[in-house]
């Protein structure tokens, strides 16, 4: 009977802990997103390394205002394991044209499920850790070539 209730406490245990890992890797899985061209991004790709993402829209002033502040950041943390990813819920044709008319140098791809993230206003930007696990998340402007962002990015 003790052994019984021993195992079934373990297996409980086991389970348990099997949820919270899985949840925990989630975060950075749960954005769905695609490549201009409309080939699907798996997220896994971007595990063990620090993944900046920006949601921006072509019509949104404090969005196209940050980019040059995160073009900077983009530029000084080039060695360093940083993904920067650029999603917006609009047309490929609205970001190619914001694309040629820009001088950006981003990895501009489409949001499949902006909706579902709860983004509310834009920009909104999103910094996940080497582990998947969303560790910064922020509605609005942001100047993040000063020390202080560049940090924040990095850890």
């Amino acid at each position: 009977m003790i052994y019984t209730i021993k195992r079934i406490s373990i297996l409980i245990i086991i389970v348990v802990f099997l949820q919270n890992c899985k949840e925990n890797q989630s975060d950075l899985d749960k954005i769905e997103l695609q490549t201009l061209d409309g080939t699907p991004i798996d997220m896994d790709d971007f595990k063990n390394k620090t993944v900046f993402i920006n949601f921006w829209a072509t019509w949104c002033k404090p969005c196209i205002q940050e980019m040059p502040t995160i073009a900077k950041a983009q530029e000084v943390l080039k060695d360093k394991n940083v993904v920067f990813l650029f999603p917006s819920n609009e047309s490929v044709d609205l970001i190619e044209g914001f694309k040629e008319r820009k001088s950006f140098d981003f990895n501009y791809v489409q949001s499949k499920n902006l909706e579902a993230l709860n983004i509310v206003a834009l920009p909104t930007t999103f910094i996940f850790n080497p582990k998947g696990e969303l560790i910064f998340s922020e509605a609005g402007f942001r100047d993040w070539s000063t020390e202080e962002n560049l940090a924040l990015i990095t850890h």
